[in-house]
């Protein structure tokens, strides 16, 4: 083979590569989109007061505590107060509005931000939901780099996404990958369907943008799954229609308020499928339906299988979440059940979810700044009060570990009726009370548990 024969054929060849690379897809350059939307993402650096639990752990070395539980006495040695964090933020619009993770700023006593030409801002938390993991910060100035955002309906699992945060304190790292899944619930959360994606999020990311190709911001990143606590492939963001509703509720009202129905409810499997004749697993089944909310007065049961929401098929109970979290307080939704192998059709008018109180802000509690109990509540159904034989009360849902109300015993499941001098009607009083509480005092909580009446003492510390 001559010279010129060899050369033919080694062009030929890398030709045939090539065209099969660019068949196969090859990996995106994301470095003029960085360039582009790099200076709208931040930096957040936190100071966070320490709980007694957590002071308590930095006091007692872990060997010692092993061996002799917490009652172990270090004299002379300085307890820190606080501790310090980080996390990311992107601009929202021009006058200084971000978005964040609660989690970034929760129990924050000052955070600020760095941009990309490191001049840091002092930031205000607007306001914060934590069922939705969203925080909403001001900076004073104009001229702040926007982001736009895109319509998380049209991305499509497989899609190249990119991220850029602040992993380990590393600032505007950016990391990439694609859509591996959406509409993902986490542990029996239903309040957000989450971005599932394999781009490499650590500490540190949370709170900031996940983009597409365009450049467009289709998610917050929040949360990974992972056995160590670093990166293991499955990465979760918010939708950025989440995100946003939640934050414009936060900037217009101080708080977040959902639409509520007032079921409980469970995917149907292949024997479920099979039981309710269905030819494929499909639907959603209620499981309970509580008293006097707008599923029992619509007449929805125990034991319906919803196939069709707004005349929309539903083919699994996080799609039907999806909707529902959408909907507003007032707006009347179609429903198209399986109930005795018939279908039928019934009408909803969504009310306000009663556990709905003001999120946990500087600007949302307008009758003071009260302490932060770590509690989730909600208004007992007119069911529960004539059982329980009070005129009013709110219902403990979720206690954090750590927090003021885990401290001083009180449980999930409890209601309380009392705090201090003050009778507990409905979860607003409850929210005006607890405004009221003194730092470095002791409330006495009146409550009803398993049916007795106790009082308990809540230090405020």
């Amino acid at each position: 083979m001559n010279n010129t024969v060899f050369k033919k054929c080694i062009y030929t060849a890398a030709v045939t590569m090539v065209a099969v690379q660019a068949q196969a897809g090859s990996p995106v350059d994301f470095s003029n989109l960085v360039e582009k939307v790099g200076p709208a993402v931040v930096s957040v650096n936190v100071v966070k007061k320490l709980s007694e639990e957590e002071q308590l752990q930095q006091q007692i070395p872990d060997i010692l505590r092993r061996f002799f539980g917490n009652q172990v006495v270090i004299p002379q040695r300085q307890i820190p107060q606080e501790k310090t964090g980080y996390g990311s933020a992107f601009f929202i619009s021009k006058d200084g509005y971000l978005l964040t993770n609660h989690h970034v700023i929760e129990n924050a006593s000052k955070v600020t931000i760095m941009l990309s030409d490191r001049r840091e801002l002092d930031a205000t938390v607007v306001g914060s939901d934590q069922r939705t993991d969203v925080a909403l910060l001001k900076v004073s100035g104009k001229d702040f780099p926007e982001l736009s955002t895109g319509n998380v309906d049209t991305l499509r699992v497989g899609e190249p996404v990119l991220a850029i945060g602040s992993p380990f304190g590393f600032d505007y790292s950016a990391s990439a990958g694609i859509v591996s899944a959406k509409m993902r619930n986490m542990r029996g959360e239903t309040t957000v369907p989450f971005i599932q994606t394999d781009v490499a999020l650590n500490p540190g990311n949370s709170g900031g943008p996940l983009f597409n190709t365009k450049g467009e911001v289709v998610g917050v990143n929040s949360r990974i799954f992972s056995g160590t606590g670093g990166y293991m492939g499955l990465s979760f963001s918010i939708p950025i229609d989440v995100a946003m509703d939640v934050a414009d509720q936060l900037k217009k009202n101080g708080k977040v308020t959902r639409a509520y129905l007032g079921v409980g409810l469970q995917d149907v499997d292949r024997t479920l499928a099979e039981a309710y004749k269905l030819p494929k697993p499909e639907g959603s089944l209620i499981t309970q339906v509580t008293p006097d909310s707008p599923a029992d007065k619509a007449g929805l049961r125990s034991g319906d299988v919803i196939l069709k929401l707004n005349g929309m098929p539903i083919s699994s109970t996080v799609e039907l979440f999806t909707y529902l979290n959408r909907a507003v307080p007032g707006q009347t939704l179609d429903f198209e059940i399986l109930r005795d192998d018939k279908r039928q059709k019934k009408s909803a008018t969504l009310s306000t979810a009663p556990d709905d109180t003001p999120a946990k802000s500087s600007t949302a509690n307008k009758t003071g700044d009260g302490p932060i109990l770590g509690v989730s509540i909600r208004e007992l159904s007119p069911a529960e009060l004539a059982r329980l034989e009070v005129k009013g009360g709110v219902l403990i849902q979720d206690v954090r570990h750590g927090g003021l109300a885990a401290t001083a015993g009180i449980m999930p499941g409890d209601v309380i009726v009392q705090l201090n001098n003050t009778e507990i009607k409905n979860a607003e009083q409850f929210v005006e009370a607890v405004s009221q509480l003194k730092k470095g005092s002791v409330a006495r909580v009146t409550l009803i548990r398993q049916g007795n009446r106790a009082i308990v003492g809540m230090r405020i510390s």
